[in-house]
């Protein structure tokens, strides 16, 4: 995915500087000088000497993600980038990294629900909407890519894939990877990896005083949409009718599992039973009662509790429900396990609920 912004801005880090304590900045500092020369190793053991005695801090977990994904781990960096977002929700960066991450991957619906938290978490983060409209785009051409081999006499979407693919390759031209810096003030905007692309023009005919003319299709610059097929002249084209977008039931289904999580992991009782519907399904025949007392014990008895999702795949039932499917890795004081989980969710007065929680399956 050439065109998406790499991960690593000079921005994103200066952001998540606010996050340790000004004494202990300069050890990141000098880690992140050390990333920058190429010292990933060096980098590496002075991120993780910090971490042991600071292993909540937002700024060194980014970096260490960053020096992973450089010394060739994605998949690593991905789960520092995912642990972030459990733990920080609302910084907007880890998501734009997961989003890069996993569009490097061909997961381009995992990158762009990543991207939609981001633009959820920080509306106005430029870099995540510019990501997102790349994402589109590519989600695009395949979808042409694929309309071409069943009907490879197209010529329509055969003008439509050139465009979309000239438009990445105009981009990977001017595409240059940033430079990480850490500014010891104020941040200042870095200039943008990727150079504004032009839009697409496409000439439309003049339509002349009382008489009709066939409507040419429209190709738009980014995200292309299905030509209006032409009419006769004694039957002019009528504008179709907007269509309200639908909610992003996904993206709802996710933030609600992240915010389970977060719940877990704060040791937040009340918050976190209150992520069970009335309906739910209680394991083992367990009273509703009996059930909530155990878990508020094995909720406060640890001193620490972090749980993170990872690999979530949403599934729909109906209209109201759905179903979750992911990695849990769990870890409190000595005790870690993984393992993979089922949330089945309801919608009630516009808030999701769970209705049923299964291991293993």
């Amino acid at each position: 995915m050439e065109m998406l912004k790499k991960i690593g801005s000079a921005l994103a880090l200066c952001l998540l500087l606010s996050f340790s304590p000004n004494g202990m900045a300069d050890e990141i500092q000098d880690a992140n000088k050390l990333f920058k020369q190429g010292q990933l190793d060096e980098a590496l053991s002075k991120v993780d000497a910090y971490l042991a005695g600071k292993p909540k801090d937002a700024q060194a977990r980014f970096l260490k993600g960053l020096i992973v994904n450089e010394q060739g781990r994605p998949m690593e960096a991905i789960s520092i980038f995912t642990e972030l977002t459990n733990d920080y929700p609302e910084l907007p960066e880890p998501y734009n990294n997961l989003a890069v991450l996993y569009a490097g991957q061909g997961q381009y619906e995992k990158a762009k629900v990543a991207l939609e938290m981001a633009i959820r978490t920080h509306p106005s983060y430029a870099t995540a909407h510019e990501n997102l409209g790349d994402i589109y785009a590519k989600m695009a051409s395949q979808a042409y890519d694929r309309a071409l081999q069943l009907d490879k006499g197209n010529t329509g979407t055969q003008t439509k894939l050139a465009l979309i693919r000239d438009l990445f390759d105009k981009g990977a031209r001017a595409a240059k990877m940033p430079t990480v810096t850490l500014a010891d003030t104020t941040p200042a905007v870095t200039a943008k990896p990727v150079a504004p692309v032009a839009q697409a023009t496409v000439p439309v005919a003049e339509v002349k005083k009382q008489e009709a003319v066939a409507a040419a299709p429209v190709v738009p610059a980014v995200v292309p949409v299905a030509p209006v097929k032409a009419q006769t002249p004694s039957a002019p084209v009528s504008a179709p009718a907007k269509a309200t977008p639908a909610p992003d039931v996904n993206a709802e289904i996710l933030q609600a599992t992240q915010g389970w999580a977060k719940a877990w992991s704060s040791r937040n009782v009340k918050q976190y039973l209150s992520f069970y519907a009335g309906e739910f399904k209680v394991p083992d025949g367990q009273a509703r009662g009996a059930w909530e007392a155990l878990r508020k014990e094995r909720l406060t008895k640890p001193k620490s509790i972090q749980v993170a999702v990872s690999d979530p795949k949403v599934t729909r039932i109906d209209a109201q429900q759905a179903r979750v499917t992911f990695i849990q890795n769990y870890r409190a004081n000595h005790f870690k396990s993984t393992d993979r989980k089922t949330l089945v969710w309801i919608k009630r007065d516009g808030r999701w609920q769970i209705t049923e929680e299964r291991v293993g399956n």
